[in-house]
């Protein structure tokens, strides 16, 4: 037997109630997923990753969904502005202040290592993010691109997972 969901009727101020079936429908998704690696300079330093995962969601042909990008890692970012030196510049410098690179962390105590900053910025900015997917691209604005930030303190290879359902 479906759930069913109560209703207010109308006409009856709001106190009485009337059961009604609800509706459900079963719909078909289509899944598609595929790996970007990349090498980043550590330090956080921004790449402009929005042309690969747009042919990522073309190569997928759904044309109505969802587009996930996620980072692996826990000192990596994922998150959009716009890729022009004056923003990334402004990015890093505000990472500067919430999270700075030259204090100390219980982190790098822990494990004396002097990367604590950097999982910090991972926690704060996030490891990944979703997009609708309209008409077989990215729904992403004019000015708005999608970059990775390795926020770790040395050069790296990186892996972007991007997922498109739909």
């Amino acid at each position: 037997m479906l759930p069913s969901l109560w209703l207010r009727r109308p006409d009856s101020g709001g106190t009485q109630t009337a059961r009604s079936p609800q509706i459900c429908e079963s719909l078909s998704m289509a899944v598609f997923q595929k790996c970007l690696h990349l090498s980043t300079k550590g330090r956080c330093d921004v790449v402009d990753i929005s042309a690969r995962v747009e042919r990522i969601v073309e190569e997928s042909g759904i044309e109505t969904g969802i587009v996930n990008v996620a980072g692996v890692g826990s000192t990596v970012g994922i998150t959009t502005l716009e890729f022009e030196p004056g923003c990334v510049a402004d990015l890093k410098r505000a990472l500067e202040i919430v999270a700075p690179s030259n204090t100390d962390y219980a982190h790098n105590a822990r494990w004396g290592d002097e990367n604590g900053y950097s999982h910090l910025r991972s926690a704060l900015v996030g490891a990944a993010k979703s997009f609708p997917v309209v008409g077989g691209k990215a729904g992403t604005g004019t000015w708005q691109q999608i970059v990775l930030c390795d926020f770790d303190d040395r050069p790296r290879e990186r892996q972007v997972i991007v997922t498109v359902a739909g």
